[in-house]
């Protein structure tokens, strides 16, 4: 069952011959081919690349944990010859022209990309219903969203069809899909992966992460795509600043009841068990406030657009991408940016235009960039006193396609537990509870930690997925045939 194959047994199985690369990439194309006419995660397979480059690992010996392993890439990340749409009609014929900093590194893993995955357009959305080219569906009910921007590459791991993916995070496009499809997703501290060769959406908030089945993995392939990048300026060199992770029994894990208002009692029961849990474990745990924290998604809603607008700025149908061919330069612009952005991107744009110009930058903007210092300094002092904050992931689990598609702000809510840790540049990681909802859905719960602790994170998820068997039960789900209908 691939589903069952993580980075670490995917590695053991080639070593040990119990399949031969060719088999086994075989397999996953087929499981692929079937699953994804309903799922519909993946905008494109590459599959006469994928069958070129078996046959060339296959005379390899293998070099590293991640050999061969199968993954996929989010639309917006740049891979040399293939088109890059950010699933935006705009872009819809773009070739990138060269690999993104985080591709270059998994080259040299000799990892295999399988394909590029569905996307809320230019990575503005919640739902995956924004892209401008497919929806991708919850794979543990047809009838749900995946969660988004990286909706494709949460569903394409939940599925099986890959054992990982990368994704990108600006207010919890990494972190909520994975809590909707059930895996696990990590935003790693801000400047510790390259952003060279992402489609930037908000610049002071984006991050490259990994999408995986397991805690383990996402630290794999973290450890890989991690490090200072000389293309881009916001990296740095981590040997600087990386923390060495404290020891496991000694971590002190904080709550705030800022983070438990408004939500799904589904949702509420699991985060409560997880906490339950640690308790029982011997954790310490201490109540923490966050006040500011509840201007975070207003706070979000100001910068963010504002970031939209300028760097969406560059695609005005001159320089690449989609154009339409009018007589004059204003027209060109506008009819252009009119006919291929799609409704989402056109309100953020508006809004950021808005926020920024004159007389109102200073109502909106500024004021909101105040209030991002205030909300970081929060959890700075609250990191005197803890070293890793446990909240949910979302607020409600995965809903139904079309239920928030026409109303904004309710789409918006999603991100509320989220973007403080983009606004704040933290590490945060979203692994699925042990507990499902009463129609058997995913609930995630969120580990948010002080800069560069990703050790500490990645410590706590793996003493919970061990001692609980989360992973192993999901597997036993989907063996009983609570996956995709076949």
């Amino acid at each position: 069952m691939l589903f069952s194959l993580t980075i670490e047994k995917f590695h053991q199985g080639l070593k040990k011959k119990e399949f031969s690369l060719s088999e086994i990439i075989d397999e996953f194309l087929k499981n692929s081919e079937k699953k994804d006419q309903e799922i519909r995660a993946f905008l494109e397979f590459f599959s006469q690349e994928t069958k070129e480059k078996v046959r060339e690992l296959e005379n390899k010996e293998i070099s590293s944990l991640l050999f061969g392993t199968p993954g996929a890439i989010k639309d917006n990340i740049l891979i040399k010859g293939k088109i890059t749409s950010a699933a935006s009609r705009i872009l819809e014929n773009y070739r990138a022209a060269y690999d993104a900093t985080v591709i270059k590194k998994l080259r040299k893993e000799e990892v295999i990309f399988l394909g590029r995955t569905n996307m809320d357009e230019f990575a503005m959305g919640s739902s995956c219903e924004n892209s401008a080219f497919q929806i991708t569906k919850n794979p543990w009910d047809l009838e749900r969203v995946p969660g988004g921007s990286s909706g494709g590459s949460a569903a394409a791991v939940a599925s099986g069809q890959v054992i990982w993916a990368l994704g990108s995070d600006t207010g919890g496009s990494i972190r909520q899909p994975a809590s909707f499809c059930g895996v696990v997703g990590l935003k790693p501290t801000y400047g510790s992966v390259s952003r060279f060769g992402l489609i930037a959406m908000a610049s002071s908030l984006d991050q490259i992460g990994p999408i995986t089945k397991t805690v383990k993995d996402a630290e794999i392939l973290f450890e890989k795509i991690k490090g200072q990048d000389d293309y881009d300026s916001t990296s740095l060199d981590l040997k600087k600043f990386e923390k060495q992770g404290k020891e496991l029994k000694k971590i002190k894990i904080g709550f705030s009841k800022e983070y438990f208002k408004g939500l799904d009692n589904e949702v509420e029961k699991s985060i409560q068990e997880v906490i339950d849990f640690f308790k029982k474990e011997g954790f310490e745990i201490k109540e923490i406030n966050l006040p500011h924290s509840q201007y975070a998604l207003s706070c979000y809603y100001i910068i963010m657009p504002a970031e939209v607008s300028a760097n969406l700025a560059r695609f005005d149908g001159l320089r690449y991408g989609q154009r339409v061919s009018t007589e004059d330069l204003f027209s060109l612009y506008s009819q252009t940016r009119g006919n291929f952005f799609g409704r989402e991107v056109k309100r953020r744009i508006i809004l950021g235009t808005f926020v920024l110009s004159s007389g109102y930058y200073d109502a909106y903007y500024a004021k909101a960039q105040k209030i991002r210092t205030l909300i970081k300094e929060d959890f700075d002092k609250v990191f005197e006193k803890v070293d890793v904050i446990l909240t949910p992931t979302s607020p409600f689990p995965p809903f139904k396609i079309g239920e928030k598609i026409s109303q904004p702000l309710q789409m918006y809510l999603s991100d509320i537990f989220t973007v403080p840790a983009n606004l704040t540049g933290l590490p945060s990681l979203s692994i699925p509870c042990l507990r499902l909802t009463k129609d058997n859905l995913p609930v995630g719960f969120q580990l948010i930690g002080s800069p560069f602790s990703e050790k500490d994170l990645f410590s706590l998820g793996k003493f919970y997925e061990e001692k609980t068997g989360r992973f192993e039960e999901f597997v036993k789900i989907k063996k009983n045939g609570q996956e995709i209908p076949n």
